[in-house]
Formats: structure tokens, sequence, C-alpha cells
């Protein structure tokens, strides 16, 4: 709530109190260095984490021991790894999507609408919107809270997903109903127009995207929930197929999840295009009223803003709660259930509690997943928008003998959506090299320094460090070498061929979309499967247990470095490109195409050097140890 309230105050000063020449750049100013920081948070930090998860979950497999056992150096960086990587950087990654959708909204307003009073009441109409939206999360939360308390308050046991699938939906109609009122009470006509139905028009529009932010999270339990057929079928293979089927078992959860995920966001773009239809009949209000629509859609992702990163960090903090449990060893203190009964009037359960514990990460586990694709399709969703706004200024207007460059009959175009899925691609590789080589220098160091005799209680203090430090050097190599490379990308790529730009931007939407939501489920099959193995099955320390772990740290690096991490990637380049596009136009027609095509040479070269090190640079060499 805060957060997002803190981003809506300072986008209102920039519109209120910026002069209007600057006010335009300073939003995409803004925009930009959110987009920066929440990839910084969102690459380095899911590096981080995941080189610290790995770390310590194989030890469970190596040395037989139990979850977040006291005695693993890798644990305290597995706990820093889930505030960095699983909950700093899920909110900044939705602090920014929530401003860059704003601001794509607010730069697609200023160009496509003419009239300057339609301009405001839009405008308008849109930060209203925002504030309806951060008070109906509100108060859903605390409608909710009440109703579990009441409801939940005293059970021993219950499906801790219930809850949060009440807020979720609660929030959800809270928006749409709000959504519709407050519409009506802005805007009953828009300018000079005499249609006084479009404030129930444009309403449905941000319904569907309202609706997706409720109905995605639901279809994504269908793959990642302990309680799915999806998640049973990872841990049937695995009872007869080892590791091997239980990987394959998740790869086809990804999959199928791709589909589906991608088949309800279609549908819900495609009522919104219908929509846009009945609002610019007149073809007076805007141009290219589909592409508000599709902003409008990203815009009503995020009609529960601060309900989406709520539920995007219940995981890391459930995490955390069971890691805190067993490093406190609180069960090996002498007298201590009577000290409790004694201070606190209860006699503690402590195997109720680990299994509660364990039944809540599950939870988390889901809701992290069910996030994911929220925020990625938000970012592809808002990115057209953006990239609509390139278009109208590299065509001058959409001037028809210039639109027809926006075609793969035009090579340049079609080279580009080329080269958007190479780059979604090197740039998953390169995230998950850095989290293996960083996992295989951190499960090094555990093995030659853990210790776990009698006499040990925890883990010492020094190679806790040392394992915190060897996932920060990693996290910020990755990510440094990532970061230049998709810097220099953008820039070549924009200075050797507009349109050639412009296919990139939609190719890396389009691939980043498909390839995050198979990533994110895929992984979160695999956690959960071992969760189930754990929880219900009770099954540590066993061969199916050993296959789920090696499944759960294939889909670390899956879901919560590679998938996440697209989102502000995607939506970082489309911003920098509303800057290079003008900058290499202008360039060419003042001093020719001979200087771009240089530039644009040298960038791509640079580039090509980071992705060198991004992978070859970046490779496991043996220490020779082991000989």
């Amino acid at each position: 709530m805060l957060l997002i309230s803190v981003e809506l105050l300072l986008m209102l000063i920039i519109l209120m109190f910026i002069p209007g020449d600057y006010a335009g750049p300073c939003f995409i100013g803004f925009a930009i260095g959110e987009s920066l920081g929440a990839a910084a948070l969102r690459v380095a930090g899911g590096i981080f984490t995941k080189i610290a998860d790995i770390g310590a979950d194989l030890m469970k497999i190596v040395f037989k021991i139990k979850e977040d056992d006291a005695r693993n150096p890798g644990v305290i960086a597995d706990c820093t790894g889930d505030n960095a990587g699983d909950s700093v950087g899920p909110s900044a990654d939705g602090f920014e999507t929530y401003g860059v959708t704003g601001v794509a909204l607010i730069t697609f307003i200023l160009l496509a609408v003419k009239d300057e009073t339609v301009q405001i009441q839009l405008l308008v109409w849109i930060f209203m919107m925002r504030v309806m939206m951060v008070i109906a999360s509100g108060a859903s939360y605390f409608i909710n809270e009440y109703l579990a308390k009441a409801k939940y308050g005293e059970a021993r046991h219950f499906n801790f997903e219930a809850p949060l699938t009440v807020l979720v939906w609660l929030t959800s109609i809270v928006s749409v109903v709000l959504t519709y009122a407050v519409s009506a009470a802005l805007i009953p006509t828009l300018g000079t127009t005499a249609d006084a139905s479009l404030w129930w028009k444009l309403s449905t529009i941000i319904t569907c995207g309202t609706l997706a932010g409720a109905i995605i999270p639901e279809v994504v339990k269908i793959f990642t929930s302990t309680s799915s057929a999806h998640v049973r079928e990872v841990v049937a293979a695995s009872k007869e197929g080892g590791a091997s089927l239980n990987i394959l078992s998740g790869l086809v959860a990804g999959n199928f999840s791709a589909y589906w995920l991608g088949m309800i966001i279609l549908l819900l773009m495609g009522i919104a295009y219908r929509m846009s239809l009945m609002i610019n009949e007149s073809e007076t209000l805007m141009i290219a009223p589909a592409v508000f629509a599709f902003g409008l859609v990203a815009f009503g992702f995020l009609g529960m803003g601060p309900v989406t990163i709520a539920v995007d960090s219940y995981g890391p903090v459930t995490d955390n709660a069971q890691s805190v449990y067993e490093l406190s060893t609180i069960e090996e203190i002498p007298n201590i259930k009577q000290e409790i009964q004694t201070q606190f009037g209860f006699a503690p359960d402590f195997e109720l509690g680990k299994d509660n514990l364990e039944k809540n990460d599950g939870a988390g586990n889901t809701f992290k997943a069910t996030a994911k694709p929220v925020l990625i399709g938000t970012a592809v969703v808002g990115s057209t928008t953006m990239i609509f706004s390139i278009v109208l200024e590299l065509t001058q207007g959409l001037r028809p003998d210039l639109l027809s460059n926006l075609s793969i009959l035009y090579p340049p175009f079609l080279l580009g959506l080329l080269a958007g899925g190479a780059v979604i691609y090197w740039f998953t590789g390169a995230s998950i090299q850095a989290v293996s080589t960083g996992a295989y220098r951190a499960v090094e160091f555990i093995k030659e320094n853990i210790k776990l005799d009698d006499t040990v209680k925890k883990a010492s203090i020094a190679d806790s460090k040392r394992v915190v430090e060897i996932c920060t050097q990693y996290a910020q190599a990755g990510m440094f070498n990532i970061f230049v490379t998709v810097f220099f990308s953008t820039l070549g790529f924009a200075f050797l061929e507009p349109y050639f730009f412009i296919g990139y931007l939609v190719s890396i939407a389009l691939f980043g979309l498909y390839q995050a939501i198979f990533m994110a489920n895929a992984g979160g099959a695999w956690d959960n499967a071992k969760k189930v193995v754990e929880t219900e099955l009770k099954a540590k320390g066993t061969d199916l247990h050993a296959a789920t772990v090696v499944g759960d740290t294939v889909g670390d690096p899956f879901k919560d470095t590679s998938s996440v991490a697209l989102n502000p990637i995607i939506k970082f380049t489309t911003l920098f490109g509303l800057l290079a596009i003008p900058l290499a136009v202008s360039l060419k027609e003042k001093e020719g195409e001979t200087l771009t095509l240089g530039l644009s040479a040298a960038f791509l070269a640079i580039s090509m050097v980071f992705v060198w090190r991004s992978f070859y640079g970046m490779r496991i060499k043996s220490t020779g140890k082991e000989k």
C-alpha cells in the first residue's frame, strides 16, 4: 500500500508541478529509472537467492540432513536471498510495473488524443482510477483479515491458500464495481462528443485487466498448487523415474501453462479490442484506440497492485519463517516447553508447528507463482502502448506510406523479429549460467567446510559469511554482464535500422511472455512437488525426496531468476528505445547513414564481448581439488 501510494504521489507531483514541456521527458526518465532499479534487483537478487538456495538444498541429498539445518553454512545465505531476490525484487518489480504502465498511458494520451479537453479528462480519470484501486486494495485487505480471523483463528489445520484466494477475488470484485462507479462520475462524456456510453466502455476494458489479475492466478494454481493434478503427476513420475521423469513432468506443466495463459490473455485483449472499436466509431476521439485499449488492460492488470505485491512477498516470508524456526534450534533448549507455558500461557506443539510452517511454505510457493504471470503479462501488454509511441514518431503520425514498413514484407522488420528471439534465449541462458557457476562454488565450499559431528550445533559465522560472499560475487558479475549486453544491444539495434528495432521490440515482448510463463510455472510445479513429498508423504531422506530436490534445484533459476527478470528487461529495452530511436533518426538525417551504421557495429561488437563473458567467461572451471 505504502509503496504504491508513494509512487502515485511522485507521478502526481510531476504532472501537477512540472511545466508541460518538461513533464513528458520527466515521466520517461522516471520510468527508465524505475526499470533500471527493478532490473538490477531482479537480476542480481534472482541470481543471489538461487545460488544460495541450490547450495543449501543440495546438502540435504549429499549429507541426508534436514531442511534448513543450522549446521549448514548455506542456510543464512538462503535466508538473505529470500529477502534480496524473492521479496525486495518482486516489490521493486511491482513498483516499476505500476509506474511504467501509467507512463505509457500518459504518453499515449498526449500523442494520440488531439483535443486538449479530452486529454485532461482522461489524465484525471487515469489518476483517480489509480487512487481508487489503492483504496479498493486496502479496504479488501481489512475485510479479508476480519473474515480470515473469524473462520481460521482457532483452527489447527486449514488450507493456507484459501484466505489468499479470497483476498485476490474480493479485491478484484471491489475494484470492478468501483471502476464503473468512478468512471460514471468522472467521464459521463468526453470533450464535445455526445456519446454518453464511453464511461462504461472504458470501464469494461479496464475490467478485462482487473479480471485477468484474478483469473490468471487461478489458472496458475492448476499447474503449481500442492493440490493440483500437474504437481501430483510430477510426484508420481518421480516415484518410478527419479529425477529424470520429475524434470520432464515439470517441463510438461510449464509448457501447458504457457498455452492456457496465452489463450486467456488473448481472449481478454480480444474483448478489449472489440470494445475499442465501439469507442472510436467516429474516428475523431483518438488515433489507434486499440492500442489505448491494450494499455488500459495492462492498467487493469495492476488494479490490485498492492495485493499482487503482497501475495508475491508472502512466499519469502513463509520460507524464511521455516528457516528461522530451524536456525533457532528451539527444540533443543532445556525446559523450553515449560518456559513457554509459563510466559505465554500455552503448551507448544513443535511437530504441529513445523508441519504448519511447511504447508504454509507450500502456499507461499503457489502464490509466488501466481503473481509472476500477472507482472510479465502487464509488461508485455503495456509495452504495446510504448512501442506505439515509437511507431507514431517514426511514421510521422501514421502516414500510410511509412506504415507499410511495419510488415514482414519489409525485410528489416522481419529480421528484427528474429533478433528479439535470440536475445531472449541469450538472457535466460546467461542468467542461469551465473546461478549454475555460483552454485557450484557455493556447494564446493559448503561440502568442504560443513561440520556435522555431534558437538556442532550451528555453522560458524565465518563460513556463513563466506557463502554470502560467493553469492554476492557471482550475482554482481552476472548482473554486470547482462546489463551491459542489454544496453549496447538496444543501442546497436536502434542505430542499425528503426523498423528493425520495432520488430526487435515486438519480438522480445512475445518471446519473453511465453518463455517467462513457461519457466515460472515449470519451476513452481517442481518446487511444490518437493513440498508434497515433505509434508504429505513424510518421505524426507528417501530416494523420492532426493529426486524432487533435484527437480526443485533445476526449477529455482527457472522461476526465480530468468523468468521474473524478463519483465523489467523488456520494459527497460522498450523505454530506452523511446530515447534511442529519435537520437538515431536525427543523427542519420544530419550526418548520414555511414555514421549510424558504424556506431551500430561498434555497439553490437561491445554487446557481443559481454555475451561471450556471460557464457564462456562464467563457465564452471574445476579447481582440481577432487583429484
